[in-house]
């Protein structure tokens, strides 16, 4: 059984109805039992860093997180979940990640100011996703494959775990890895086919 986390920030229900699409079992669970007995955990997210961040504390769901990932359980954190995933965001303050992930999020809007790019943010819509390592969640999709984003900040100073990333006036990691903790900054489960085939992916990544 893979388990959703809820904590209250998250479009938990359209992600899990693109699993029951693809025939995998999953709960959408604030339980700490049911999350620790679960065989792969996704952390979604919407919104602001620091607003998520502090529901998650209020959960007490941490430590159950970070336990199951000390344990081998594969972690997916989708958008603003990946985001979390990392050790610090710049995202209206300086805010603490969960730090499963070496890295910082940035304001798009500040380097886009910087580099004197005249773009969008949030950047929304269609890019496509160039991979520079395989990875076990990437083993069906091919390369240059479209997936949609919705941000507007990103994940800098990553390049270890950089799977694969988009352009858009700068490079945007769209997917890392370090170790079986995964992030999307794309939402998989509005990219289509493509999407489809990284959540079946990574549902089949054991634990461990």
């Amino acid at each position: 059984m893979l388990a959703i986390v809820d904590y209250g920030v998250g479009n938990v229900f359209s992600i899990q109805s693109s699993l029951k699409h693809l025939g995998i079992a999953s709960c959408i669970s604030k339980d700490a039992a049911e999350i620790e007995a679960a065989d792969q955990l996704i952390l979604p997210g919407v919104g602001a860093f620091g607003d998520a961040k502090s529901m998650l504390d209020s959960s007490g769901l941490i430590p159950v997180i970070r336990n199951q990932v000390a344990q081998g359980t594969p972690l997916l954190g989708i958008c603003l979940g990946m985001q979390l995933l990392f050790e610090e965001s710049e995202e209206f303050g300086s805010h603490l990640g969960l730090g499963l992930i070496k890295g910082k999020i940035t304001s798009l809007k500040s380097q886009f100011q910087a580099q004197h790019l005249d773009l969008k943010v949030p950047h929304i819509g269609w890019n496509t996703l160039a991979q520079h390592r395989s990875s076990p969640i990437t083993k069906y999709i091919s390369q240059d494959s479209f997936v949609y984003y919705v941000h507007s900040y990103y994940a800098t100073e990553c390049q270890e775990a950089l799977i694969a990333d988009s352009q858009y006036g700068l490079s945007i990691p769209g997917i890392v890895q370090q170790g079986h903790v995964y992030g999307t900054q794309f939402h998989p489960e509005k990219s289509g086919d493509t999407g489809l085939k990284i959540l079946k992916a990574f549902a089949e990544v054991k634990k461990g």
